[in-house]
């Protein structure tokens, strides 16, 4: 990073996606190599703090997961000079012990897609990034540094399965995801990769909706809805005072870094 002082992204993922976390705003319409990302992207500050948010699946949810166009999305937020992102997804759970409402952040993925766009190195030149690490470490120690002071039950540590969609999972699907992951969605799955192609530090808050079907009952829309809407005010207020965390979280991180001794 620079001297100044670092830019957040957020990214809203479903049930957010008007930020509703500052005034004066202006708008950004980006166009990248990778064609137009999935919302204008919207300009503001917070407590000092500049501040840009992009609605993953367009302004109400009109870009399925598996169509969103995750590249144009971090390019466009790259080139507006961001340094942090946070995104917000929303996520089923494959373990009793983390219930519909609580938050996680997961800090491992694997990926279960099977169609999507993956890397901004497609020819001329490869880099091999590693996401050994996927998600910034420096965020996660400050989030959950913050959490902990207000009193938030925020889960840590667990792997994020990440699936194609639309569709949910069959019963068969999610007893075999339940042997090697916490939670499971659709979106984590590229988004974090790229950032870390655009040597961007990456921090996913996901808001649990639902037991996943291995739980013996099927997902049902209405029952996400109900716990989303309830989620989606509790983390429009601990971004407001994270956000600023994050921009004025100490210490350092190889994300800045990441194509340094990635190229071939």
């Amino acid at each position: 990073m620079t001297g100044r002082p670092p830019t957040v992204a957020i990214i809203g993922g479903s049930g957010v996606y008007e930020s509703g976390l500052f005034e004066g705003k202006k708008v950004h319409r980006v166009s990248t190599p990778f064609g137009a990302p999935s919302s204008p992207i919207e300009e503001g500050e917070m407590d000092g703090v500049r501040v840009l948010f992009l609605a993953r699946h367009g302004k109400g949810h009109v870009t399925p997961a598996h169509r969103v166009n995750y590249r144009a999305n971090i390019d466009a937020l790259k080139s507006l000079g961001t340094d942090l992102i946070v995104t917000i997804n929303s996520v089923g759970s494959l373990k009793e012990e983390i219930p519909p409402g609580q938050f996680v952040i997961p800090n491992q993925f694997v990926d279960w897609t099977k169609r999507r766009e993956s890397t901004f190195y497609d020819g001329g030149r490869t880099y091999h990034v590693s996401t050994a690490d996927p998600v910034c470490p420096r965020l996660e120690k400050a989030a959950l540094v913050l959490a902990q002071r207000r009193g938030l039950n925020v889960a840590s540590g667990k792997t994020y399965v990440c699936v194609e969609g639309p569709r949910f999972s069959t019963r068969a699907e999610s007893r075999l995801y339940r042997t090697f992951a916490d939670i499971i969605g659709m979106t984590l799955v590229p988004e974090c990769p790229l950032a870390r192609e655009r040597e961007l530090c990456y921090l996913p808050i996901c808001m649990v909706t639902d037991y996943d079907v291995w739980a013996d009952h099927p997902v049902e829309a209405v029952e996400v809805v109900r716990v989303l809407t309830d989620n989606v005010r509790r983390v429009r207020d601990w971004l407001k005072a994270l956000v600023p965390e994050l921009a004025r979280a100490p210490g350092s991180c190889a994300c800045p870094s990441a194509l340094e001794h990635a190229g071939l």
